[in-house]
C-alpha cells in the first residue's frame, strides 16, 4: 500500500512526461484495435457480399472464377449456360427461386448485367439485407435500366437519364449500342457490394441490343429499337444463375445433382464456402495490417521506456533515500513497475474510449461511402488479449529502468554529484 501511494505521488510529480507517454500508448491501442475492428468488419462484409443464396451455377470452370464473374463482376465466363438447361434446373421441386444473369456489356467502365425483376426481391447481402431503391423503381419496359449507387454518384446520373450501353468491356465508338438507348428508372441505395457498380437491365434487353450483332460486330441488316420490341427476345444462353432452395438441407444434394447434369457441363458452388476460400487467398493483407499495428504498439511502449529512462538521472537522489530507509531491490523495481502499469492501463482505457468515440463518428461515413457497417460493440476475446499483452509487455519493459535505478542507488549513496 505504501509503495502504491508512493508510486502514484511520484507519477503525479512527473505528470507531464508520463501523460505524453500515456497518450502515445492510447493512440497505439486506438490504431491497433481500430485496424483489428475494421479488418473483421471488412471480412464479415466480404463474406456477406451475397446472402440467402444457396447455390451459384455456371459453366464448368473454377469455383473462384465462377464467383468472381457472377458476384464481383470480375473477368468473364469461360462459357455460357444454355437457357434450356436453366429452365430445366429451375423447374426442379427443391428449388424455390432462381435469378438468371447475363454479362458481357458495359457502360463507362461499369458492368451491365441482364437479369429479371425477381433479382430486386431475392438478392440479399450482409446478413439478409435486401436491395432498396434510393429513387425510382425496378425496370418494366424493354429499355429501362436500374443503376447502382456508385454508378449514379460517379456519372452524376438522375432518373430518366438516357444512357448508351457499349458492346463488350471496352467502350469505343464502334461498339456502342446507340441505336437502342436506355432510360434510368431506378437508383439503388448503397450496399457496399458490386451491385453499386452495376447497371441492371432485363434479359430481353440484352437480347434486343445484340439482335443485329454477330460475332461481336454489327451486321448489315439493321434492326431498330422499335422493331426489336416485336421480336422473340427469349435468350438462348445466360452467363450464370443464382438459386434459392426451399430447404437448406438440400444444398449438397442439389449441388451434386447439378454438377452431374448430363445435358451440358455445369458447376454449382456454395457462395459462402467459396467466399471464405477467396478471402483466405487475401489473408496476407490481414497479416500485413496486424504487423504494422503491432509495430505501432511497440513504438508506443518504447516511448514509455524512453520516458522512464530519461527520468532516472533526476530520481537518483530519490532512489538513494529509499535505499537508506530500508527499501530493498524488489521495492525499487516494483515502484517502477507500478508507475509503468499506471501509464499503460490508463493508456489502454483512453485508447478504448477513443476507439468507441471514433467508431461512433465514422460509422455513418463508412456506411455511406463504402457500405461497411461498423458495429459498436464490446471488445471481443482477441482484443482483450491484445490489451492484456500490451500491459504485460509494458510491465516487462519497466524492469530495465527499475534495475538500473537500483544499481545507481547503490553507487550513489546519499551524495549526488551534479
Amino acid at each position: 500500500m505504501i509503495l502504491l501511494k508512493l508510486a502514484s505521488k511520484s507519477a503525479w510529480n512527473r505528470k507531464v512526461s508520463l501523460s505524453l507517454a500515456l497518450l502515445s500508448i492510447a493512440i497505439s491501442i486506438l490504431l491497433l484495435l481500430g485496424v483489428d475492428t475494421i479488418r473483421k468488419e471488412a471480412k464479415d462484409n466480404f463474406i456477406n457480399t451475397l446472402s440467402q443464396t444457396d447455390l451459384i451455377v455456371g459453366a464448368r470452370s473454377g469455383s473462384i472464377n465462377l464467383l468472381l464473374y457472377s458476384v464481383f463482376r470480375i473477368g468473364n465466363a469461360t462459357n455460357n449456360v444454355s437457357y434450356q438447361s436453366y429452365q430445366e434446373i429451375a423447374a426442379m421441386d427443391a428449388i424455390k427461386w432462381t435469378i438468371p444473369i447475363s454479362l458481357g456489356d458495359s457502360h463507362h467502365g461499369f458492368r451491365v448485367m441482364g437479369t429479371i425483376t425477381d433479382y430486386f426481391y431475392h438478392y440479399h447481402y450482409a446478413n439478409n439485407q435486401n436491395l432498396q431503391f434510393q429513387a425510382g423503381r425496378a425496370f418494366d419496359d424493354l429499355y429501362d435500366a436500374v443503376i447502382g449507387y456508385d454508378v449514379a454518384q460517379t456519372l452524376n446520373y438522375q432518373l430518366n437519364q438516357p444512357i448508351i450501353i457499349a458492346h463488350g468491356l471496352v467502350s469505343t465508338r464502334f461498339a456502342q449500342h446507340e441505336d437502342k438507348p436506355f432510360r434510368v428508372v431506378g437508383i439503388l441505395q448503397k450496399t457496399g457490394t458490386p451491385v453499386d457498380r452495376t447497371v441492371h437491365v432485363s434479359l430481353q434487353a440484352i437480347e434486343a441490343i445484340h439482335i443485329d450483332w454477330q460475332s461481336g460486330t454489327r451486321s448489315t441488316a439493321h434492326i431498330s429499337a422499335e422493331q426489336a420490341r416485336h421480336m422473340d427476345l427469349q435468350p438462348k444462353t445466360i452467363t450464370a444463375f443464382l438459386i434459392g432452395l426451399h430447404n437448406k438441407m438440400d444444398t449438397f444434394r442439389m449441388q451434386r445433382k447439378i454438377n452431374e447434369y448430363r445435358e451440358e457441363p455445369l458447376l454449382a458452388i456454395i457462395p459462402g464456402a467459396t467466399l471464405t476460400e477467396l478471402w483466405q487467398t487475401l489473408a496476407h493483407v490481414e497479416k500485413v495490417l496486424l504487423v504494422i499495428s503491432a509495430f505501432v504498439l511497440i513504438a508506443g511502449l518504447m516511448g514509455l521506456l524512453t520516458t522512464l529512462l530519461t527520468t532516472l538521472h533526476e530520481r537518483r537522489r530519490e532512489m538513494a533515500i529509499l535505499r537508506a530507509v530500508g527499501a530493498r531491490a524488489y521495492h525499487i523495481v516494483f515502484l517502477f513497475m507500478l508507475e509503468a502499469t499506471f501509464v499503460i492501463v490508463g493508456g489502454c482505457l483512453l485508447g478504448v474510449i477513443l476507439l468507441y468515440i471514433t467508431q461512433s463518428l465514422i460509422q455513418p461515413l463508412l456506411t455511406e461511402l463504402y457500405g461497411i457497417h461498423l458495429s459498436v460493440s464490446l471488445l471481443d476475446a482477441e482484443q482483450l488479449l491484445i490489451i492484456t499483452t500490451a500491459i504485460l509487455l509494458g510491465m516487462l519493459l519497466s524492469l530495465l529502468p527499475g534495475w538500473l535505478a537500483y544499481r545507481h542507488s547503490l553507487q550513489d549513496g546519499l551524495t549526488i554529484k551534479i
